[in-house]
C-alpha cells in the first residue's frame, strides 16, 4: 500500500502524451448553440455545448420538432454521425422536421437525476448510457424501460504495448490473477510485481463490471477466503482508480518498477490507440468477461417528441447505423468489429460474454464499494493479563506474541488516512481501579508522532508488547470505556470500531467492576444504529462455551462479530474476515 505509492515514478515505459484538443467542425448542417427549451436539460447535462444537427433545406423551412439524446461519451461521435444521416433524411412528425441534439454524458450523472438521487429531475427524450448496470441501480419505479442496445463493448485488460512482454512473466490474462495482483492482503505477493489500475466503479460501468466479474469468478471457484479476497482487492483498488479512460492509460503510461495493468472498455483502447499509434494491448480475460451494453431508452413525454424519438431509435436499429459504430471501434449485439484487428492491439473475435448479474447484486457490490470509500476510526483494545503469556498452539509462540505478529500484519490493510489508536488492558494499569491504559493515541497512520508515524509507532510497540504475568483482566471496565470514548467522538464519515484482542478468558476483576450482564446491558442501551460503534472480538484460543457466549453477545449487543481463532494460521484471515462484514453489512456481495 503505502510503501508502493513512490515506486510510480521510477524505472520506466514511454510517457504517454495527450493529443492536442480535436476542433469541431463548423460545416453546413452543424451548429454548436444552445436550443430553445433546453434550460432544464443544460442544468441536467452540464453547461457544455450540444451538437445540434439541423440542416436547413427546401423541405425542411419553419419550426422543427427538437428531439435531445444524452448519449455515454464514448459513442457521441458515432451518434453524431448518425443523428446526421437521419436529419439530412428529413425525417417529419406531423410535417415538421426533426432536429436532433446530441450531447455526451457521464452515464451515472444522467442514472442518478433519473433516480431522483442527485442532479435536475428533467430528463433527455432520448438517453444511451454505456451499461444497463446503471439502471440496475435504480428504484423500480424509476427505472426506465429499455427500447434495444445500439452496440457492445468488453470490458478487458490494458497494458502497455511496450510493457506487455514483461508482464506476460507474471500474470496471464484473468480475473483470477488479476484479483490476486490487486490484493491489499498480499502486497509481497503478485502485487509486488504488477501494478492494477481501475476505472472508478460509481462513476465508471466498465470499473463496476470489472468487480462484478472478479466476485463472480471468485464465488464459483468456491474456494475458501473468497471474500476476504474480494474486500482486499476492493481496498486495493479503491487507492488506485482512477475517473476516466484519459486518466487510466496517463496513469498507465506513467514510469514504475511494478508492470502496470488497467481495466477498461475494449473500445476506449481503440480510440486510445488511434490516436496514440496503437501504443497500447488489450488483454482478454480467460474466463470471459462482463460486456458495456449501450442500451437505448426512450424517456420523451410530449406525444410529438415520442414519435421523433421513435424514428430516431428505428434509425440507430438499422445496416448503416450498425456499421457506424463498428467503424467507431464498437462491436454490434452478436460481437462483431471491423477495425477491431490484431494491428489495432485488439482480437478480432469477441470474448465469452458472462451474463450480469441480478439488480440486488449490483446494488450490494456498489454500496460495498462505497463503504470501501468511507474512512475508518479505530481503537484496538488489547489483552496484556497473565493468560496471555501461555502457548498460542503447538509451535510455542505465546498469545500476546501471535496476537502482536498478526497485528503489525493487519496495519498493512488500512490506507493511511486510517485513524488508529492503541489501549492495553489487565486491571489497575493506570491506577487504583483503572484497568486500561493509552498506549497510542486515536489519529491518521500518517501522522508524524516524535518525527516518526503512527504506523511506525504502533507497530513498534507491537514488537515489544509483553503479558504480565500476574495480570488480571478488567475485560468489562476497559471496553466500556472504550466504548464511551468513540461513541462521544464517533464521526459519521468513518466506520467506528473497537476492535477487541483478548484470549477469552472473560472478566476477571478482584477489584470488582462491571459484572458480565452489565456491560451487555450498558452496550445495548448504548447503541445507536444511526451512529453505530461496533466491536469485533477476536477472542484467542478460547475455551468454554460460557465464555464464547458472551464474547458473541459483547459483539451482537453493538451489531459486531467475535472470531475465535485457535491457532496462529488462522488468526491470520481475520482481520480481513472482520473488514468485510463491516464494509457490506448487513449484506454482503454475492454473484449468480
Amino acid at each position: 500500500m503505502g510503501r508502493h505509492r513512490t515506486d510510480e515514478i521510477e524505472g520506466g515505459y514511454p510517457a504517454y502524451e495527450q493529443p492536442p484538443a480535436r476542433r469541431k467542425s463548423s460545416g453546413p448542417g452543424k451548429v454548436l448553440v444552445p436550443l430553445a427549451g433546453a434550460v432544464a436539460l443544460a442544468v441536467l447535462l452540464g453547461v457544455a455545448a450540444y451538437v445540434v444537427v439541423n440542416k436547413d433545406t427546401a423541405g425542411c423551412s419553419g419550426e422543427k420538432v427538437s428531439l435531445f439524446v444524452a448519449v455515454a461519451k464514448d459513442i457521441e461521435p458515432a451518434v453524431t454521425e448518425i443523428a446526421g444521416r437521419f436529419v439530412k433524411a428529413e425525417k417529419t412528425v406531423d410535417g415538421r422536421c426533426v432536429e436532433v441534439a446530441v450531447k455526451g454524458t457521464d452515464s451515472d450523472g444522467v442514472a442518478a437525476a433519473m433516480a431522483g438521487t442527485g442532479g435536475a429531475s428533467s430528463a433527455p427524450d432520448i438517453w444511451i448510457p454505456d451499461s444497463s448496470l446503471w439502471l440496475s441501480q435504480m428504484p423500480e419505479k424509476s427505472a426506465p424501460k429499455v427500447t434495444g442496445n445500439l452496440a457492445h463493448s468488453p470490458i478487458v485488460l490494458v497494458a502497455p504495448k511496450a510493457a506487455a512482454a514483461k508482464l506476460a512473466e507474471s500474470l496471464q490474462p484473468s480475473w483470477t490473477g488479476l484479483m490476486s495482483a490487486a490484493n491489499a492482503a498480499n502486497p509481497d505477493g503478485l502485487a509486488s510485481k504488477v501494478r492494477v489500475v481501475v476505472l472508478d466503479p460509481a462513476k465508471n460501468a466498465a470499473g463496476l463490471g470489472a468487480l462484478l466479474a472478479g466476485a463472480g469468478i471468485l464465488q464459483q471457484s468456491g474456494d475458501e477466503g473468497s471474500e476476504e479476497l474480494l474486500v482486499g482487492v476492493m481496498r486495493q483498488l479503491w487507492d488506485s482508480k482512477v475517473t476516466s479512460p484519459d486518466n487510466l492509460f496517463a496513469t498507465l503510461s506513467k514510469a514504475a518498477k511494478r508492470v502496470p495493468i488497467g481495466v477498461t472498455s475494449e473500445q476506449s483502447i481503440w480510440a486510445f490507440n488511434s490516436k496514440n499509434k496503437n501504443a497500447a494491448v488489450a488483454l482478454y480475460p480467460a474466463e470471459g468477461t462482463v460486456d458495456l451494453d449501450y442500451p437505448i431508452i426512450t424517456t420523451a413525454k410530449d406525444p410529438e417528441n415520442v414519435q421523433a424519438a421513435k424514428l430516431f431509435t428505428d434509425e440507430l436499429a438499422s445496416a448503416a447505423s450498425r456499421k457506424t459504430v463498428q467503424q467507431h471501434g464498437f462491436r454490434t449485439l452478436e460481437g462483431q468489429g471491423t477495425v477491431l484487428t490484431a494491428e489495432a492491439g485488439m482480437q478480432t473475435e469477441a470474448p465469452t460474454s458472462l451474463p450480469i448479474p441480478g439488480a440486488a447484486i449490483v446494488t450490494e457490490l456498489a454500496q460495498s464499494w462505497k463503504r470501501v470509500g468511507l474512512g475508518t476510526k479505530l481503537l484496538s483494545l488489547l489483552d496484556v493479563s497473565g493468560t496471555m503469556a501461555r502457548p498460542a498452539d503447538s509451535t510455542g509462540i505465546t498469545r500476546m506474541q501471535a496476537i502482536s505478529q498478526v497485528s503489525i500484519e493487519g496495519l498493512k490493510l488500512f490506507p493511511d488516512k486510517t485513524e488508529i489508536g492503541t489501549w492495553i488492558f489487565s486491571d489497575n494499569l493506570n491506577g487504583k481501579k483503572v484497568d486500561w491504559k493509552e498506549t497510542v493515541p486515536i489519529g491518521p497512520l500518517a501522522q508524524q508522532i516524535n518525527g516518526v508515524t503512527r504506523r511506525e509507532v504502533i507497530a513498534g510497540q507491537l514488537t515489544q508488547i509483553k503479558a504480565i504475568p500476574t495480570g488480571n483482566t478488567g475485560l468489562n471496565d476497559s471496553l466500556w470505556a472504550a466504548y464511551q470514548k468513540l461513541t462521544k467522538e464517533y464521526e459519521a464519515d468513518k466506520i467506528n470500531t473497537i476492535l477487541l484482542f483478548t484470549d477469552g478468558v472473560g472478566n476477571d476483576d478482584p477489584t470488582g467492576g462491571i459484572t458480565n450482564a452489565g456491560i451487555l446491558k450498558r452496550l445495548r442501551e448504548s447503541y445507536d444504529p444511526a451512529k453505530p460503534v461496533s466491536i469485533l472480538v477476536i477472542s484467542f484460543n478460547t475455551q468454554g462455551d460460557e465464555n464464547r457466549l458472551q464474547m458473541q453477545n459483547i459483539a451482537k449487543a453493538t451489531g459486531g462479530d467475535a472470531f475465535f481463532p485457535e491457532t496462529v494460521l488462522e488468526i491470520r484471515n481475520i482481520f480481513l474476515q472482520g473488514i468485510a462484514r463491516r464494509l457490506c453489512a448487513p449484506n454482503c456481495p454475492s454473484a449468480q
